[in-house]
């Protein structure tokens, strides 16, 4: 059973003390997260900072080495099943089929997530329309833009209309108009379905445009959690953005900033996107 915040509205995510190693580096250092129903949250920090293993943990891809969390009151060590069954997700990495079209990588996903044919057939027409693919989803997905791609990436997550989306930094490598076309699906994901959207991102722009609530990560930990007018308030900054924010919480040398691995990763997305 999902738990109840201060607020009145229950928890779609709860974390306590959530652990992960990787031999002696950690890069999840005992977090607590409370998430609720209906809210988009954006958990930012920069590279190494933690944010997809975190993720990948939520979502059953890597097993914790300590604490508890759930998901729609799932349990991530006793109800994984369900609590994966519960959740959508798109990742960094390409998560669509290049030779098949955009209506077969959804009827692909949607056979994955066990919908049967009669729901496949009603559903694909509609999350198409939704997310402006009608006049696209017979071609090929690998004759899309990188907008489209990310566009059909999201359908893919929310096919079987789960009450929970994670979002690893779904607009790296979009262009501007792009990106402000899927923040506007986004939202009527929330408006249309009530779903709690948890997303990592590098654009502040996008974190305080979306989200109704931030945790900034450093170092595994979470150095600071709330809204915008809340975090200005921790850090003493009345009127900053959230770039002067990030900085002053999160910033550190330039000797310290993401290994060649991290670059080479966002190249990589930024390419595909491109």
């Amino acid at each position: 059973m999902a738990r109840r915040a201060t607020t009145g509205r229950e928890e779609a995510i709860a974390v306590r003390g959530l652990v992960k190693h990787f031999g002696d580096v950690k890069a999840v250092d005992g977090i607590d997260l409370s998430v609720l129903r209906g809210e988009c949250f954006g958990l930012l920090g920069r590279n190494g900072a933690g944010k997809s293993t975190t993720i990948k943990m939520l979502i059953g891809l890597l097993p914790p080495d300590g604490g508890s969390a759930s998901v729609q009151g799932h349990d991530l060590f006793t109800d994984a099943q369900r609590l994966r069954a519960s959740i959508g997700y798109v990742p960094q990495s390409l998560s669509v089929d290049a030779v098949l079209t955009g209506r077969q990588n959804l009827d692909f996903f949607g056979r994955l997530y066990g919908l049967a044919g009669a729901d496949r057939r009603r559903r694909i027409p509609e999350i198409l329309e939704m997310l402006d693919l009608a006049d696209a989803a017979d071609r090929p997905a690998g004759t899309y833009s990188g907008g489209m791609i990310r566009r059909l990436e999201v359908g893919q997550s929310i096919l079987h209309r789960p009450p929970v989306v994670f979002l690893d930094e779904p607009t790296t490598g979009l262009d501007p108009v792009a990106r402000a076309s899927l923040w506007s699906y986004l939202g009527l994901l929330r408006r249309q379905f009530g779903t709690t959207l948890l997303l990592t991102t590098h654009y502040m722009d996008e974190a305080q445009q979306l989200c109704d609530r931030i945790a900034i990560m450093d170092k595994g930990r979470i150095v600071a959690l709330g809204d915008l007018a809340g975090l200005r308030r921790a850090v003493g900054m009345p009127g900053a953005s959230l770039d002067r924010i990030f900085v002053r919480l999160a910033g550190r040398a330039q000797s310290e900033e993401g290994n060649l691995r991290d670059v080479q990763r966002s190249r990589r997305n930024a390419k595909r996107l491109a």
